[in-house]
């Protein structure tokens, strides 16, 4: 991959009923070059909307990529990544870190009603995760609008050491650190 592709990397942090959300621009050299930041609800189902509002905002025709960190942000705020490939026309590309049995059963231990139907539709609608070797670390990946081996490639390609993207590691640093900042805290 040229060193001069760029991906969205989105991540969240929260405390409380809203999670901050940290958006930030890196070039597969490892240069940042741009941030931004917005909300959504702790236990919501605006995760979608939230994460398309940032790209629209960030309005970067040069970002070929968007990476996430989950499909279940600010607890159970399931992401439609469809909906965000076909909003932002750019290939949507969730990574997770650890091993799981999926959603289905906290959803339902969580949830009930068009609360439990609404997420349980949006996480069934999302493809499978695959899991894939980063460096000396294992990962999950599911990806809308490129292939596996195009998802694969881009994740390598945006991580030097670990197994975290380096948008996705400095976006939730990022989100922490304004989620202290708004709490006083720094």
């Amino acid at each position: 991959m040229k060193p001069g592709v760029r991906a969205l990397g989105v991540a969240e942090s929260y405390d409380g009923t809203t999670s901050t959300l940290a958006g930030v621009v890196a070039r597969a050299s490892r240069v940042v070059d741009g941030f931004i930041f917005g909300t959504c609800t702790v236990g919501g189902t605006d995760v979608t909307d939230s994460i398309i509002d940032l790209a629209e905002r960030l309005d970067r025709e040069d970002v070929r990529y968007v990476l996430v960190s989950g499909i279940a942000l600010a607890w159970y705020n399931v992401l439609d990544m469809h909906r965000v490939r076909d909003a932002i026309d750019r290939p949507v590309i969730s990574v997770t870190f650890e091993e799981s049995d999926g959603l289905r059963n906290s959803l339902e231990a969580e949830f009930s009603g068009d609360e439990l139907d609404r997420r349980r539709d949006i996480y069934r609608g999302q493809p499978a995760r695959r899991e894939l070797a980063v460096n000396d670390q294992t990962v999950f990946v599911r990806c809308v609008g490129a292939d596996e081996r195009e998802a694969h490639d881009v994740v390598r390609a945006f991580t030097p050491e670990g197994g975290r993207p380096e948008p996705l590691r400095v976006a939730r640093m990022a989100a922490r650190a304004a989620d202290e900042w708004q709490a006083g805290e720094i």
